[in-house]
């Protein structure tokens, strides 16, 4: 088989047409998936002290089917993540049916998730197996970001922003940029089939905002390192909720059996039900100027991390998205600033400490609330990114450092010197 080469102009456009081929397929699956969640989403709203208390029963079933059958695709964000830094070779077909399943069903009882993770997973699935088809160098690498980038933008409905996030969540700090055609093509293309499908995203007319001043500046980067410390402890609650309940309860069934109890109870308890699910009621709650509690933030993070932590499956950046606005009302309402707007910085703002990225919560805040706003979405980001680095919610994610970048830059440069002497 010819060994196609990325420099040639000939591979460039094969992977711009793999691109669409890859966006066309995970816009189809995506579409199934969103649409059904919302479905069941509803059903479970409506029926939810019926469905609440088998919450724990389904874990123990979750568990027993990906002992049973699931193989390495239980690791889902872990391992698509090690086949882009090249550690592992393959990904399993079988984790797309197992991770849509899973996730419908953590939702339907009741679990506190999300559900990008899934759909970044569908995403890479997909087009690491088209790509196997495709003889070009480092195919594994660039089709698993083009299915990444393919697979946020069909869900969020942010082809930009999905193709930042792409580039970006394999290291912080150095942009992958090998795969750049088909990513642009896949991520537009996703991102129009599952608009066709029926899947909207969310977007609300700011009506209030700041003028951009000096002042404004200074309560943007006070207000990005407060967002910046509420995604880092969403980070630190998953990593060390799981530590520990792996460490005292080591028996899977057990941790999901009665980690779902917990949870269950307190979904009952706290606001029958207003913690359970994406969390999409606490946001349309945040930007329709109706009643959040300034705890509701602390408790959508908690129950979440406690939800993921102990097994259940889902994503976390919708729940960041929901902790970012309910946390931006609590903010605005004390320091005396526009609510809706401080609410949509607090909206990607979360996200991006929660996934350690800087320029995809960036343009997702501008596809979803306006491009006007912009020089806002930057400083607030930028603060939350020089205050509030690593860790990530993706344990997988490399760091690459500013000073391995300027290291790297001397070296190149001496070696040309040298070269040319």
């Amino acid at each position: 088989m010819q060994k196609y080469m990325l420099k040639s102009w000939k591979t460039q456009c094969l992977l711009a047409a793999f691109g669409v081929g890859i966006g066309v397929a995970t816009g189809i699956v995506i579409a199934i998936f969103g649409n059904t969640l919302l479905w069941i989403s509803e059903f479970r709203d409506t029926h939810i002290k019926i469905l609440l208390p088998f919450l724990a029963v389904f874990g123990l079933v979750l568990v027993a089917t990906y002992k049973k059958w699931g193989g390495r695709s239980g690791e889902g964000m872990g391992l698509v993540l090690s086949v882009g830094h090249r550690k592992e070779q393959d990904i399993p077909l079988r984790l797309i049916p197992f991770a849509i399943v899973s996730t419908w069903l953590t939702h339907l009882f009741g679990g506190s998730a999300g559900r990008e993770g899934v759909a970044v997973q569908i995403g890479a699935t997909v087009s690491h197996h088209i790509g196997k088809r495709f003889d070009v160098e480092d195919n594994r690498h660039i089709f698993l970001l083009t299915g990444m980038a393919a697979g946020f933008a069909a869900l969020f409905q942010t082809p930009i922003a999905a193709i930042f996030f792409a580039m970006e969540i394999l290291v912080v700090g150095k942009w992958a940029m090998r795969g750049i055609v088909p990513m642009i093509t896949a991520a537009w293309t996703a991102y129009l089939v599952g608009h066709m499908l029926g899947v909207h995203k969310f977007h609300t007319e700011l009506t209030d905002g700041m003028p951009f001043t000096w002042h404004a500046i200074g309560y943007l980067i006070l207000l990005g390192l407060l967002f910046g410390l509420a995604g880092k402890l969403f980070v630190f609650a998953l990593r060390y909720i799981k530590k520990y309940t792996t460490k005292y309860v080591p028996n899977p069934y057990w941790r999901i059996f009665f980690g779902g109890m917990i949870v269950s109870v307190l979904i009952w308890v706290l606001h029958d039900g207003r913690y359970t699910g994406l969390g999409t009621n606490l946001i349309a709650a945040a930007f329709a100027n109706e009643t959040i509690y300034p705890y509701d933030w602390l408790w959508k993070l908690f129950l979440t991390a406690f939800t993921l932590s102990i097994g259940f499956q889902g994503g976390e950046v919708t729940p960041s998205f929901a902790i970012g606005a309910t946390l931006g009302v609590v903010l605005a309402k004390i320091f005396g600033l526009p609510v809706l707007f401080v609410a949509a910085l607090g909206f990607v703002t979360v996200f991006g400490s929660a996934t350690n990225t800087l320029f995809a919560p960036i343009w997702t805040g501008c596809e979803l609330f306006g491009f006007v706003y912009l020089p806002y979405f930057v400083v607030v980001c930028l603060a939350m990114h020089v205050f509030c680095g690593m860790p990530s919610i993706y344990s997988q994610q490399k760091q690459y450092t500013y000073t391995k970048t300027i290291k790297e830059m001397i070296f190149r440069c001496k070696h040309r010197k040298d070269t040319v002497i």
